[in-house]
């Protein structure tokens, strides 16, 4: 079932059947996003899933894993049922806890098994797609299929109109959106409560979202009694058009760890939609893509400041174009690749 914020969680069916389409959905209990609690969720989905699928057979076995023990439980299943494997992965949990846990004490009991369970759940896959190309080294051991399909943008970003309605002349204020989790690998507490107060009568800053980092930006924004960020709970899609369509920049900012290098946030491609100006805080294959694909995005140094201030101080207006963009990474164009990709997948284990 939704789980990811406790703040907003949409009611749905546990079970649906429409045509030859069955979704089962597993109950959670209600869980904060600590380490422990989300194990635990995970073992309640674990046992969900493995009643669910008992005794029952399938041409393949396709996860989508965003949580890496998703690609493990996965493995479990496939290898148990001798099915072909697909295995989309975006995001590397060795890397993100060797950076995020700060306790030696655990990651050294931690990242060994860690490890030991992302090689086994990618050495049983039939084929591996990577979200992005920044985690291709850092799989090399695997031999089989390898694809590189990125997240997409979906047709609702397409169809909407984004353009802002020409501003009164006294009104003064740019507003800068940030939508998303509010978490470890985001750290906006190091860029926008000390940005947003250098930046007052200025601009004002839009934080919409939940996450276990949240406490840490509401503490600093207090700290620095800064009063030009609103705080946003989880909204629905609608909600997060309308406050798209008002903005002038949008926000995007990694933490300047290591791990954050390779990934390729899912946010570049809903934003990139907009055609509202970007200010991105990315490092690593994020700062490569956006280069190549989105160049009038304005990139700044992760967690710096006066690099942010510096770059969106600089920025002159201009007409954003990314038509080019929108059509190569619609999610209906690469989820029409990745189909054949998979029908492939079982077609090959069948020969």
């Amino acid at each position: 079932m939704p789980n990811r914020y406790r703040s907003l969680r949409n009611p749905t069916l546990t079970f649906e059947k429409t045509g030859n389409t069955t979704i089962h959905r597993v109950a959670m209990p209600d869980y904060n996003i600590h380490f422990l609690n989300q194990a635990i969720a995970f073992l309640n989905y674990c046992i969900g899933v493995r009643k669910i699928i008992n005794k029952q057979n399938y041409d393949l076995v396709f996860v989508s894993s965003g949580r890496f023990f998703s690609a493990f439980l996965g493995a479990i299943i496939a290898n148990k049922t001798k099915t072909p494997y697909y295995l989309d992965i975006r995001d590397i949990l060795s890397d993100g806890v060797s950076d995020v846990v700060n306790n030696k004490m655990y990651k050294f009991f931690l990242i060994p098994f860690i490890k030991y369970v992302e090689k086994y759940s990618i050495l049983s896959a039939n084929h591996l797609n990577l979200v992005s190309k920044g985690f291709k080294e850092s799989f090399q051991f695997y031999g089989g299929k390898t694809t590189f399909f990125t997240n997409g943008i979906d047709d609702t970003f397409l169809e909407n109109d984004f353009k802002n309605e020409p501003k009164i002349i006294q009104q003064t204020l740019k507003i800068i959106t940030y939508a998303g989790n509010i978490g470890e690998g985001q750290g906006l507490e190091k860029i926008i409560p000390e940005a947003a107060k250098k930046l007052k009568g200025k601009y004002v800053f839009n934080v919409i979202g939940d996450g276990g980092t949240k406490r840490r930006l509401t503490k600093k924004l207090n700290d620095l009694a800064v009063d030009n960020v609103n705080l946003i709970a989880p909204i629905n899609r609608n909600e997060l058009i309308a406050y798209y369509q008002k903005s002038d920049f949008l926000f995007l900012h990694l933490n300047n760890y290591e791990a954050f290098k390779k990934v390729l946030p899912s946010k570049i491609f809903e934003y990139g939609a907009t055609e509202k100006p970007i200010l991105a805080g990315v490092d690593g294959y994020a700062r490569k893509f956006m280069k190549k694909h989105l160049e009038d995005t304005l990139i700044f140094e992760p967690s710096n400041v006066e690099s942010f201030i510096e770059v969106l101080e600089k920025y002159e207006p201009q007409t954003i174009s990314r038509g080019n963009f929108m059509e190569k990474f619609s999610r209906e164009v690469i989820l029409d690749k990745m189909t054949d990709s998979i029908l492939d997948t079982i077609h090959m284990k069948k020969l």
